[in-house]
Parts: C-alpha cells; structure tokens; sequence
C-alpha cells in the first residue's frame, strides 16, 4: 500500500466508505482535530518519565488513544452507515471512574490553574485544549446531521480526564502548579 494516493490532489478527500467530501467539510475537520489530539496524547506519553509507577497509567492512555482513533472513524463515516466501533456509554464512565481515581490524589482545586509545569503535563494540556476544539466541530457536524451523542459526551469527558491527568503528573514529578494571579517566587 502507497503512502500517496494523489486522490485528495484536488481538494477533496474520501470518508468511510467511499463518499467524496471537501477536505474543509466539518466531518474531515472534525476527525483530523480528534487526530491532533490524538498525536498530543501521544507527545505526553513520550515525555512521561520512565518507570513502573506509570504502567497503569501508560495502559488508560492506550486506550484512549484507541477510543479517539474509533472516535474520528465514526466522525468519518456518512451519516447512514455502519459505524464499526461505535463509542458507548461504558467508554464515558470509563473516562469518570479514571477521572475520580486521579482527582481523590490530588489537592482541592481552589484557583483556575495555568497550563505548565512538567514537559508531559504541558503536553495533557495542549491535547486538553485540542479535544475541545474537537467537541465544538462536532457539535457543529451534529447540528446538521447525525452524530452518535455518545462521541459529544466523550469528548467533552476527554478533556476533563486530560486537565485532571496533567495536574496528577505535575503532582507525581514535584512540578508545582501556577494559579491564576499567583505570583512568581
């Protein structure tokens, strides 16, 4: 299989199964934002620091990122067409439970935090700012057809797991968070 198809030369590109599309239609920019954060995922992965303290950690991520690529599979699938791996309500509550794990480590959250610290949680954070713009292309997308609700949902869970998430490392590798209006020591 060729890298280069030179079938979106023109513009235009192909959802699952084979419907030609704008490379510009919401649904094409809606799964390439999933595949941005999912690549920022993937960066914070990288930076994470070696050892066994992260395996577990390590395991969730995998998953997510495999949910984000089903994510952007269904986003890339004409509205009437079988979904291969729809996102279901177990995949939500997933993402919470995860959520509630790392939140009951961590300190109260009493100031809105700035994004930083640690390379991997900066990481979380850009890939935190990317799933949003993900939701809003494919509230967007759903507002003129058929999105699974589930995906909406998902993403919108995503993003609080990956805020979450990079308070965790910051905690884990000594990074001290900065609040809004703190100032520098």
């Amino acid at each position: 299989m060729k890298i280069y198809t030179k079938t979106g030369d023109k513009g235009q590109t192909s959802l699952v199964y084979g419907k030609r599309v704008s490379k510009y239609d919401g649904r094409v920019d809606a799964y390439g934002t999933c595949d941005e954060a999912n690549s920022a995922i993937g960066m914070g992965v990288s930076l994470l620091p070696a050892g066994e303290e992260w395996a577990e950690l390590l395991n969730v991520l995998h998953v997510v990122q495999t949910k984000l690529f089903h994510i952007g599979a269904e986003l890339a699938t004409p509205e009437g067409k079988e979904v291969g791996w729809p996102i279901r309500e177990a995949d939500v509550e997933m993402l919470e439970q995860q959520i509630d794990l790392l939140d009951a480590k961590l300190p109260v959250l009493k100031n809105f935090v700035l994004p930083g610290g640690h390379p991997a949680a900066s990481a979380f954070h850009v890939a935190r700012t990317v799933v949003r713009r993900a939701e809003r292309r494919s509230v967007q997308v759903a507002e003129q057809e058929h999105v699974n609700p589930v995906v909406i949902k998902y993403l919108n869970r995503l993003s609080d797991y990956l805020f979450v998430l990079a308070r965790f490392v910051n905690l884990q590798t000594g990074h001290t968070e900065l609040n809004l209006h703190e100032e520098i020591k």
